[in-house]
C-alpha cells in the first residue's frame, strides 16, 4: 500500500506550508489523475492514519480525480478516454501517446481556519 507514504508525505508537505503561515489547515485539495496508480479509498484511510496525532488529524482529504486526456492528431482534438487500457482516440481509433491530462498527483489548495 504505497498510498500511505504518499499520504504521510501529503500530510507533511501541508504542515510545513500551514506551519510557514501560522495557519490551521481545514482541508486538503488534491488532484488527482486516472494514470496516477493510487486507489483514492486507500489514499483517504492512509491520510487518515498519517494525519493522527498530528496539526492536521481530523482535516479532510478532497479529491479531484482527473480522467485521462489525450491529443489526437488526426483530429487535432484533446479527447477524454473513458478508461486507461487503451490510448486510442474515441472518435478516430487513432492511436496517441501525447496525454494531456491524468498523471497528476498534487496539492492544489489548502482550506484554511478564519
Amino acid at each position: 500500500m504505497h498510498e500511505l507514504s504518499i499520504a504521510t508525505h501529503i500530510v507533511a508537505v501541508a504542515q510545513e506550508e500551514a506551519t510557514a503561515r501560522g495557519v490551521e489547515v481545514e482541508a486538503v485539495h488534491l488532484r488527482l489523475g486516472a494514470l496516477s496508480g493510487v486507489v483514492v479509498d486507500s489514499l483517504l484511510f492512509g491520510f487518515e492514519i498519517a494525519s493522527q496525532g498530528t496539526p492536521l488529524e481530523g482535516t479532510r482529504l478532497l479529491i479531484e480525480e482527473v480522467p485521462l486526456t489525450i491529443y489526437c492528431p488526426t483530429c487535432e482534438a484533446e479527447v477524454e478516454l473513458a478508461g486507461i487500457q487503451s490510448l486510442r482516440c474515441p472518435r478516430c481509433g487513432e492511436l496517441s501517446g501525447e496525454i494531456r491530462r491524468g498523471k497528476e498527483l498534487e496539492i492544489v489548495a489548502l482550506e484554511v481556519k478564519d
